[in-house]
C-alpha cells in the first residue's frame, strides 16, 4: 500500500488513478472469438467452454432436472439466506416502480412518460474464482420486477459441465428459467448475436474480468447495449478518530480479495486512526484464505492522512468510488456532500458485504471512476421511458405559430409545413 500525507492538491490526481487496464492485447482474442460465435453459434460456444473451462459439453442448455439437483446440493441454511436477500433486494427496487403524470404544457397541449420493460435482457454470472449467484439476485430481481418478457442467464460451468448449485438455486428463486452454460467471451458473444440454443437479447448486464468487459464493449457499439462500463471492483472509506480500526480493516480487505486488480482507498482526518488501521489490515490479510489475492490487491491501494473533513469528501468525490463507506461521528453530514459515489454506506455497521448480499440495495455498480456518470444498476436499468403527447385545436392555436417560426429559422420547410396544414384547417372551419 502507498501511504500519503497531507497531500495537496496536486498530488489527487496519482491518488485516483486506478491500475492500468490494458486492453488492446486482448482485443484480437474477444474479437476472433465473438465472430466465430456470430457465425457458427452453439458448436462454437462448446469448443470455446471446452478450451478456456475445459468443460465438454453436449448441451449448453441447463435443465430443470439439473436446477432440481441443485435444490439438494445447496444447504437449507443458505437457501434461507438467498430467500431473506431476494425478498430485501424485490422490496427496494418495487419501490422504485416508475408513476407518469399527464402534464399540461399550455392548454390543449398534453404530454407525459410510460415506463416499458425491456423485452429481453441477459445476465452474465461469473463462476471462476467466486462463483456469484448474489449477483444473480441483483440482476434477475429488477427484470422480473420491471416485467422484462425474456431472461437470459449465462454462467461458465466447472470442469464436470456443472454450473454452481448456488447459482441455480438463486436463479430458480429470483424467477429466471432460461439457463445456459456459457463463461467469458462466448456467453457474451452468445447474448448478442444469439444462437441456436440462446436467445438474442437487446441488453446485457452483469459484470467479469478484462475479457467480459472487452466483450460487452464490443458488442454495445453496434448489437445490443450493456448496463454501464466496467473496471475492477472497489472502495473507498472515510473514517475519523471516532472509527472502529477493525472494522475498516476489515471493509478493505473485504474488497481487496475480490482480484488482483481491484483497489482500495482509506482516507482519514486522524493520524494515530491511519496507523491502527494500517496494522490491522496488516494483522486480519495474514489470516485470509484468499491472503495472495488480496496483498496482491492492496499493491494497488492508497492510505490517505488529509487536515480535515472538507478535503476528505472532496478527495472521495474527485475518486469517484464505486462503493462508499463513511466511518465518522458525523457521517449523515458528510453524506450530504456525497455527489460521485455508486453506493454509500453510512455508520461502522453498514459494512459493504450488507449491499453485496442482503440489505436490498443492488451491488452491480459504476467502478473506475464512472460514477461521475452513472448510476448503478436499478429498476429503470431494465426500462424505457416512452413520450407521449396529445394536442387538441387548442393546443395548435397555443404552439402552431412557434413551431413555424422555429422550423423556418432551421430552414426545415416541411417541418413548418406539417404545423402549417393544421393552422390553416382550424383557421378554415
Amino acid at each position: 500500500m502507498k501511504t500519503f500525507y497531507f497531500p495537496k492538491q496536486e498530488q489527487w490526481a496519482e491518488i485516483c488513478q486506478r491500475p492500468h487496464l490494458d486492453i488492446t492485447q486482448l482485443m484480437n482474442t474477444v474479437n476472433t472469438v465473438l465472430s466465430d460465435i456470430k457465425v457458427r453459434g452453439d458448436e462454437a460456444v462448446r469448443e470455446y467452454e471446452e478450451r478456456f473451462d475445459h468443460a465438454i459439453l453436449n448441451s449448453i442448455a441447463v435443465t430443470e432436472a439439473e436446477i432440481d439437483e441443485a435444490e439438494n446440493l445447496v444447504s437449507k441454511e443458505l437457501k434461507e439466506a438467498i430467500v431473506l436477500a431476494h425478498d430485501n433486494i424485490y422490496k427496494f427496487h418495487a419501490s422504485q416502480k416508475f408513476v407518469g403524470e399527464k402534464v399540461q404544457t399550455r392548454p390543449g397541449v398534453e404530454c407525459w412518460q410510460k415506463s416499458v420493460a425491456i423485452e429481453k435482457v441477459g445476465l452474465y454470472i461469473p463462476g471462476g474464482t467466486a462463483p456469484l449467484f448474489s449477483t444473480v439476485l441483483m440482476l434477475a430481481t429488477p427484470a422480473k420486477i420491471a416485467g422484462c418478457k425474456e431472461i437470459v442467464l449465462c454462467t461458465p460451468p466447472n470442469r464436470e459441465g456443472k454450473v454452481n448449485p448456488a447459482i441455480l438455486v438463486a436463479a430458480r428463486i429470483a424467477g429466471v428459467s432460461k439457463i445456459f452454460k456459457a463463461g467469458g467471451v462466448q456467453a457474451i458473444g452468445a447474448m448478442a448475436y444469439g444462437t441456436e440454443s440462446v436467445p438474442k437479447v437487446y441488453k446485457i448486464f452483469g459484470p467479469g474480468n478484462q475479457y467480459v468487459m472487452a466483450a460487452k464493449q464490443q458488442v454495445s457499439l453496434g448489437e445490443v447495449a450493456i448496463d454501464m462500463p466496467a473496471g475492477p471492483s472497489e472502495v473507498c472509506v472515510l473514517a475519523d478518530d471516532t472509527a472502529n480500526a477493525t472494522f475498516v480493516a476489515a471493509d478493505l480487505l473485504s474488497q481487496a480479495e475480490h482480484g488482483i486488480d481491484s483497489q482500495v482507498l482509506f482516507i482519514t482526518t486522524s493520524e494515530s486512526m491511519l496507523k491502527k488501521v494500517s496494522e490491522e489490515t496488516s494483522r486480519q490479510a495474514d489470516l485470509l484464505p484468499r491472503k495472495e489475492m488480496a496483498l496482491k490487491s492492496l499493491e494497488n491501494s492508497r492510505f490517505v492522512l488529509v487536515n480535515n473533513e472538507a478535503e476528505m469528501i472532496e478527495l472521495s468525490n474527485a475518486y469517484a468510488p464505486e462503493h462508499l463507506i463513511i466511518q465518522t461521528a458525523n457521517y449523515a453530514e458528510i453524506a450530504e456532500k456525497v455527489v460521485n459515489a455508486g453506493s454509500v454506506f453510512l455508520g461502522k455497521y453498514a459494512c459493504e458485504s450488507a449491499g453485496d448480499y442482503a440489505s436490498g440495495t443492488n451491488h452491480t455498480l459504476p467502478t473506475h471512476g464512472y460514477a461521475t456518470a452513472y448510476s448503478g444498476v436499478n429498476l429503470d436499468s431494465y426500462c424505457r421511458k416512452i413520450t407521449f403527447q396529445h394536442i387538441t385545436e387548442e393546443g395548435i392555436r397555443q404552439i402552431g405559430r412557434a413551431v413555424e417560426l422555429m422550423a423556418e429559422a432551421e430552414q426545415l420547410d416541411a417541418h413548418k409545413n406539417a404545423m402549417t396544414v393544421r393552422i390553416k384547417e382550424i383557421n378554415a372551419n
